[in-house]
């Protein structure tokens, strides 16, 4: 009986130790020493204050108009798109991020195929959120190409707007998304009135009359019609305090500076800044 025992302890110390110099042993399928199973962190985002050292350095601590023409300085130096080079832009600046085959329709919220972009019916087009009348610029290279105040729509919600300037109030019209118009003016959904008007900011701020372009100036009127101003300012300050940037707008700011324009809408990294200027 003593040695059946001691066979049976010496088996279990046998089985035993086996098993240990497995889990110590490395398996031919694991994962590489120099592998980890945690992905490593992203680069953080770039934020506003990344900026204020660098690219906005020289109209940090001003106001009102010595604000205006230090950042007028700073966003003209951008790379000039074509026309036709739009459309690629957009699919990129405004992917959906839910699905990467779609754009994210301003006025309407819609997500539609990128491959959907022209002029006919269910298709989207080239929105200028500054109107092109409003500045006499058409679709010219420069402030009719640029990307920072041109976003895809719907073509038929695109026609609802038209050349309307913003404001509050009016009824609502088939795919509108939240979207409001009238006889004189045209409101965003609530979801982009802050885009809507922070690209109204900086197209006044970015086109000042010394490259050949009207001067655009944002006032305190509705159904401008074919001057070089666009309305209405009170409320464009109102929908800028109301829906601050979110991430889809802050992400747009950054691919437009990296990847096209190299330039910067100021008032998506400083929004205060409207209040400054007007």
């Amino acid at each position: 009986m003593l040695a059946i025992r001691t066979r049976r302890r010496k088996a279990v110390a046998l089985a035993t130790a086996t098993v240990l110099a497995a889990l110590a042993a490395p398996s031919l399928s694991a994962t590489p020493a120099t592998a980890t199973t945690t992905a490593a962190p992203a680069t953080a985002p770039a934020t506003a204050s990344d900026y204020d050292s660098t690219y906005y350095k020289d109209a940090i601590g001003k106001t009102g108009d010595s604000l205006k023409s230090s950042l007028h300085t700073i966003i003209s130096d951008q790379t000039k798109l074509s026309y036709s080079a739009v459309w690629d832009a957009l699919k990129v600046t405004d992917q959906d991020p839910a699905d990467s085959g779609n754009v994210i329709l301003l006025y309407s919220g819609i997500s539609r195929s990128k491959s959907l972009n022209g002029g006919d019916t269910g298709d989207w087009n080239r929105e200028h959120v500054w109107a092109k009348s409003h500045g006499g610029f058409g679709t010219s290279t420069g402030p009719g190409t640029d990307i920072h105040h041109l976003r895809p729509e719907d073509v038929r919600v695109n026609g609802v707007r038209g050349n309307k300037d913003f404001d509050n109030g009016g009824s609502g019209f088939t795919d509108n998304g939240g979207s409001l118009t009238d006889s004189d003016s045209f409101e965003p959904r609530d979801a982009v009135k802050g885009d809507v008007a922070r690209m109204i900011f900086y197209m006044a701020v970015r086109y000042e009359g010394g490259d050949g372009w009207a001067d655009l100036e944002v006032n305190g009127s509705v159904d401008n019609g074919s001057s070089p101003y666009i309305g209405k300012l009170d409320v464009l300050k109102q929908w800028n305090d109301e829906d601050p940037p979110d991430a889809f707008e802050e992400r747009r700011n950054q691919v437009i500076h990296d990847s096209y324009q190299h330039n910067r809408n100021p008032f998506v990294d400083h929004p205060e800044w409207a209040e400054s200027i007007w």
